[in-house]
């Protein structure tokens, strides 16, 4: 089988939540293989420090700072990069947030309300912004990152199960739609990552028996690459890499 390409030159790639884990490592990596970056996340100094490193990494990036239930600023954003480039590549919707776990009868109406705002709603405003920027690339692709809470039973999750499950459902919407088009959009479950986000929540577990968010970012780049052809499906980070 031929290795998946991860030449990203010329791409123009927008990653969410850029700031550390994932969405850091993702950044970086895409920057190493050639990409121009866009950057969003909440806080200005954390942004530029991944922009230090992107430019370590020979790449550069244009750093937005954003709060994901700030909705407004979302179209702005897509504005402001149709005026500049045109055109968007690739889009990584990293962004997210993990509330207090709790039973869902014990889930307070602020906590159901943020974890939807940040990784339903604003993704879904991130999507409907960004769509025509996508299908105007040559070749247009998306990444929604999901978690592995979004199928099975995880108790005290609620909030977050239910918001990346309602996630993937949209990106399958999403792709359905975009069938016949040169736009390709997928669902990416990272697996259990050595992340801040992660040792929150299972604060007992050795993170070294994790794969690290670089180990993880090279399947990012399968997806973002203009030879992809996966399309519409639920990717396990882990099993492409073989972790």
């Amino acid at each position: 089988m031929t290795a998946p390409s991860h030449d990203l030159s010329g791409r123009l790639v927008l990653v969410t939540g850029a700031t550390r884990g994932i969405g850091r490592a993702v950044a970086v990596a895409a920057a190493r293989a050639g990409a121009e970056l866009i950057i969003t996340g909440r806080t200005l100094g954390a942004l530029e420090e991944v922009d230090d490193d992107i430019r370590a990494a020979g790449g550069s990036a244009t750093i937005v700072q954003l709060d994901m239930t700030d909705f407004p600023a979302i179209p702005r954003l897509a504005a402001a990069i149709a005026s500049r480039w045109e055109r968007l590549d690739g889009f990584v919707a990293n962004a997210g947030m993990l509330t207090a776990l709790t039973p869902v009868s014990h889930v307070t109406p602020e906590n159901w309300d943020e974890s939807m705002a940040v990784n339903l709603t604003g993704q879904w405003h991130m999507i409907r912004a960004l769509d025509p920027l996508l299908r105007a690339a040559p070749a247009g692709r998306a990444i929604l990152v999901s978690s592995g809470a979004a199928v099975g039973s995880r108790p005290f999750w609620g909030p977050y199960a239910a918001a990346k499950a309602g996630l993937e459902a949209l990106g399958r919407s999403w792709a359905g739609e975009s069938e016949h088009t040169n736009l390709r959009i997928n669902i990416m479950n990272p697996g259990g990552t050595a992340t801040k986000m992660r040792a929150s929540a299972f604060p007992g577990e050795n993170p070294a028996t994790l794969p690290t968010p670089e180990d993880i970012a090279p399947a990012f780049l399968t997806l973002l690459s203009d030879d992809c052809q996966h399309h519409g499906e639920l990717l396990s980070a882990r099993e492409m890499l073989d972790l």
